[in-house]
């Protein structure tokens, strides 16, 4: 698997986007409702003060983190499962932001909460060792050389999610890209602040216990594409 030559002439994600598509079909009448009526109620407004105590219905265990959660189908099952813990989805596809909408709605979901911007500024944004989980679910791999300074995974946005993971808690990352996946390790491997999980073969090759397979992932289990299971654990100071 390919490694990147030089990671110290990596894009500096600070003063970038999340690296995504913003819109593709045109919204049924229903989604664009709930685009105009829900978001505007679960979406997160980080020109406020950082406070995730605040920002459900009722004090939650923990908060977890899913960045580009696609049609939403893991975030929805993760927040059923788990009631009693906060979700935060960030999705710039405004496409995905409909679906997950329409979900939430369907099961009158209470513990999830959105945001359809930079998941940059989000990590910014949070309180530091805020988050007890970060999820990272088959995102694009930007394949071509010159555009690996897009993708999502750079030491910038590593150093970020440790200091807005609490100690203990973790990073984990799908992807059904050997290179993608070797690029992850390799960044992870350098920061003195997570831990790879993995003791054995199996312990990357299969899904986590309760992992919910997303439309992308059964895409490509068809097409014979397989994908890696990479969790990171966030070492104590």
């Amino acid at each position: 698997m390919m490694r990147p030559s030089n990671p110290d002439r990596e894009h500096k994600h600070g003063q970038a986007s999340f690296f995504g598509r913003r819109k593709g079909h045109k919204l049924r009448a229903y989604q664009a409702d709930l685009i105009g009526t829900l978001l505007p109620r679960l979406a997160l407004d980080i020109s406020a003060p950082a406070q995730l105590t605040g920002i459900f219905d009722r004090p939650r265990d923990d908060v977890r983190l899913e960045i580009g959660f696609g049609g939403g189908e893991h975030l929805v099952t993760e927040a059923l499962a788990f009631p009693n813990v906060g979700f935060i989805g960030c999705e710039p596809y405004v496409n995905g932001m409909a679906k997950i909408l329409a979900q939430i709605e369907t099961h009158n979901i209470s513990n999830i909460r959105l945001f359809a911007g930079d998941a940059v500024e989000l990590l910014a944004w949070v309180p530091a060792a805020s988050l007890a989980r970060i999820d990272l679910i088959h995102p694009d791999p930007w394949p071509k050389r010159r555009h690996w300074k897009r993708r999502f995974v750079q030491d910038a946005t590593v150093a970020a999610m440790a200091r807005a993971i609490k100690p203990g808690g973790e990073f984990r990352f799908v992807s059904d890209i050997a290179d993608y996946c070797a690029w992850t390790l390799a960044h992870l491997s350098r920061a003195p602040d997570f831990t790879w999980l993995a003791e054995r073969a199996v312990d990357w090759q299969q899904p986590w216990d309760g992992y919910t397979m997303t439309r992308y992932g059964r895409k490509a289990e068809r097409e014979g594409r397989v994908s890696a299971y990479l969790r990171f654990r966030r070492t104590s100071s």
